[in-house]
């Protein structure tokens, strides 16, 4: 008497049930980002955007953060954020904010750039 399963059938069942579930996946992902977007780009509109970031020792860092009327220093550590001064002076805040447009840019938006530059080469060749 002979118990043991074939060996080839039963691998082909869990090679099949492996695809069926990662399709699955893939497919939900899909269309989760096409559909649970946020409207209308948020992320080039954000009224909050951290400018610069300095660590200056283990677990603490100085940021700059703009937002809509002037741009604030904060302290941040392990366990708070504490405000260090807050800038308003219209010709700071025009240096700051010049200086974070080229500082760099997300991840995002660099890889966007690259591909949208990659597409247009091909569209050319």
């Amino acid at each position: 008497m002979n118990a043991s399963p074939e060996l080839i059938p039963s691998a082909f069942k869990m090679i099949a049930a492996l695809a069926i579930v990662l399709g699955g996946l893939f497919v939900m992902v899909h269309f989760a980002r096409r559909y649970l977007r946020p409207a209308g780009g948020a992320t080039h509109h954000r009224l909050v955007r951290v400018v610069a970031s300095q660590a200056i020792g283990i677990k603490k860092t100085v940021m700059l953060v703009d937002v809509p009327d002037s741009v604030l220093v904060l302290g941040v550590s392990g366990d708070r954020i504490q405000l260090l001064s807050r800038i308003d002076d219209p010709e700071t805040l025009k240096q700051v904010r010049s200086h974070a447009g080229s500082a760099g840019h997300p991840f995002h938006d660099q890889l966007t750039r690259l591909i949208t530059r990659r597409k247009a080469d091909e569209n050319e060749s």
